[in-house]
């Protein structure tokens, strides 16, 4: 029987290693029930963020929950959704078991389900707009999914944001790069924690391979 795509993913997914994770939600489908309708994508890039000894992680060098990392310390399958030049919102999926703060920010997408309504919301022609732009970054996603920090620490298995088994990623189709925007970090600015399904239209920073 062949697996069915909108199947919620189990509780327990969110749990494993946070690379493994960023990696295997490649492909999964991210959905966004609106006051408008149903709004879906497949994730076409990740990144891992490794908790207290990932100088790139925000919980880097603490050991208890502080502000907006509270949601990082609680069991993974929460949203952590935080606000970076004070306009854009990211989204992340929080993994491993509780008090272990770790992360995979969701960078990019391919829209399935409700496009003119996700051009809308990025403030774009709904018949002009070009499927490509939509969801091509951490902060377009969220703008066009509608995500924003009300959504702060909600379960990705409830009826308001949650993720399915989708078409995963096979893996000669995978690629890993170090991670975006994050020199800061020194060293582990350089960890290939970032994944791309290599060959697809819709990723923040085109694979050059």
């Amino acid at each position: 029987m062949t697996p069915d795509p909108w199947k919620r993913l189990p509780r327990d997914f969110y749990l494993q290693g946070t690379v493994e994770a960023a990696r295997d939600l490649l492909g999964r489908y991210l959905v966004r029930q609106t006051p408008q309708g149903l709004l879906a994508c497949r994730i076409t890039e990740t990144e891992a963020y490794c908790g207290p000894e990932d100088a790139a992680c925000h919980s880097y060098q603490r050991k208890a929950p502080k502000g907006r990392t509270n949601v990082m310390y609680e069991a993974g399958g929460l949203a952590y959704v935080y606000l970076i030049y004070g306009m854009h919102c990211c989204f992340n999926v929080v993994t491993r078991p509780k008090g272990e703060p770790e992360a995979v920010l969701i960078r990019s997408a391919q829209p399935l389900l409700g496009l003119p309504q996700m051009a809308e919301n990025r403030r774009m022609d709904p018949e002009k707009y070009k499927e490509q732009a939509l969801l091509t970054g951490p902060g377009k996603l969220c703008q066009g999914l509608a995500i924003t920090r009300e959504l702060y620490g909600e379960p990705l298995w409830g009826e308001t944001l949650w993720l399915t088994a989708g078409e995963p990623v096979p893996e000669d189709r995978v690629a890993a790069t170090p991670r975006i925007n994050v020199d800061y970090a020194g060293g582990a600015a350089g960890y290939p924690w970032r994944f791309v399904e290599r060959d697809s239209r819709f990723l923040s920073v085109k694979y050059k391979g």
